[in-house]
C-alpha cells in the first residue's frame, strides 16, 4: 500500500508540473475542441479550449507501466496495451475532428477498429489473468467473446460521459482505484499503471475542473476504458465491471433509450437531452454539482461492487 501510495503521489507531481506546458502546446497547435451546436450556450463558449489533453496522463501511466515490467512485477502489459491502442485509436478520432472539422470518424468505421483492436488486449488480459471469472463458467470461447465486447463497451460509456468538465476524469480515478486497491487479486504491474494513471488523472483534473482549461478528448476517455476494463478482466471481475462503473453505464443507457424511443415514438423524448447529465444541466444544475453528485453515486456503486467482490471471495 505505501509503494501505491508513493506511485500515486510522484505521478501525480510529475503531471501537475507538466500539464500547464503541454496545455500551452496544445494551444500553439490549435487543438481545440469543436462543440456540437445542439449543445447548450454555456458549452458553446468552451469552442477552442485545448483537447487530447489525455495524452499525457496515457504517457505517465505507459511509461509507469514498462517500469514496473522491466523491474520484473506481473500485471502490466493489459493495461499498457488498452492505454496505448485505446489512446490510438481516440487520437485519430480528435485529429479527424480538429482537421477536417466533422464529428470524428463515423461510427461505422470507428466500432470495427475498436473491436479489432480490443481482440488484442483482451487476449492478453484473459492469458495472463487469474484462471477464472467470478459468475462465470470457464471457458474461453464465454469468456473472450464478452471481454472484447466489455472492452469497447467501456471504452464508449467512459467516452460519452466526457461532456462536463471534470466529471469523466473524476469518475475514472474511483473506477480504477476501487479495482486495483479494494478488490482482491491485482498484479503488482496492473496496480502501477493504475495508481500511476489515477495520480495523473487527479493532476488532470486540476485543469479540467470547471471552467476547464483542457480536455482529455477521445484519446484519453478511449485509452482510460480500454485499460478499466483489462484490469477487470485480468481480476476475474468482469461481470462486475458494470457496477464499479454504473455511472458510465448509465450515460450510456440513457443515450440507447433516447434514441430507441425517438425512433420508435415518431421523433418523442424520454430525456431533455442525453448523456442524461445534459438532463441535469438543462434543469438548472451547475457543471461542479454534476460533476461532484455524480461522482458520489460512482463511489456507492464502487463500493458495492468491492463489497460483492469480498463476500464471494
Amino acid at each position: 500500500m505505501i509503494l501505491d501510495l508513493i506511485t500515486f503521489v510522484v505521478t501525480f507531481v510529475i503531471a501537475l508540473i507538466l500539464y500547464p506546458p503541454a496545455i500551452r502546446v496544445l494551444r500553439r497547435m490549435k487543438a481545440g475542441q469543436v462543440i456540437q451546436d445542439e449543445l447548450p450556450d454555456s458549452h458553446q463558449k468552451k469552442a477552442g479550449t485545448p483537447t487530447a489533453g489525455g495524452v499525457l496522463f496515457i504517457a505517465i501511466a505507459i511509461v509507469a507501466g514498462a517500469l514496473a515490467f522491466l523491474a520484473g512485477h506481473n500485471g502490466a502489459l493489459p493495461a499498457v496495451s488498452g492505454l496505448v491502442l485505446g489512446g490510438l485509436i481516440g487520437f485519430a478520432d480528435d485529429r479527424s475532428k480538429l482537421v477536417v472539422g466533422t464529428r470524428g470518424i463515423p461510427a461505422r468505421l470507428k466500432f470495427p477498429i475498436q473491436f479489432v483492436l480490443a481482440v488484442p488486449v483482451a487476449w492478453l488480459a484473459t492469458v495472463q489473468g487469474t484462471s477464472h471469472q467470478l459468475f462465470l463458467p470457464a471457458t474461453p470461447w464465454v469468456v473472450f467473446p464478452l471481454a472484447v465486447v466489455a472492452i469497447v463497451a467501456t471504452a464508449n460509456a467512459v467516452n460519452l460521459t466526457d461532456g462536463m468538465d471534470g466529471l469523466a476524469g473524476g469518475l475514472s480515478v474511483i473506477a480504477v482505484a476501487a479495482l486495483v486497491l479494494l478488490l482482491p487479486g491485482a498484479p503488482a504491474g496492473e496496480k502501477a499503471v493504475a495508481m500511476s494513471l489515477c495520480g495523473a488523472l487527479v493532476a488532470f483534473l486540476v485543469f479540467n475542473r470547471y471552467p476547464a482549461r483542457v480536455f482529455m478528448g477521445d484519446t484519453g476517455a478511449l485509452a482510460i476504458g480500454y485499460a478499466l476494463a483489462a484490469m477487470a478482466i485480468q481480476q476475474g471481475m468482469l461481470i462486475l465491471l458494470p457496477l464499479v462503473a454504473l455511472v458510465f453505464v448509465l450515460e450510456t443507457l440513457s443515450v440507447i433509450i433516447q434514441v430507441a424511443y425517438f425512433k420508435a415514438s415518431g421523433g418523442r423524448r424520454v430525456f431533455t437531452m442525453t448523456p442524461i447529465h445534459y438532463t441535469f444541466h438543462h434543469a438548472g444544475w451547475s457543471e461542479n454539482r454534476i460533476a461532484l453528485s455524480f461522482w458520489g453515486a460512482g463511489l456507492v456503486s464502487a463500493l458495492a461492487a468491492v463489497g460483492v467482490a469480498r463476500l464471494v471471495a
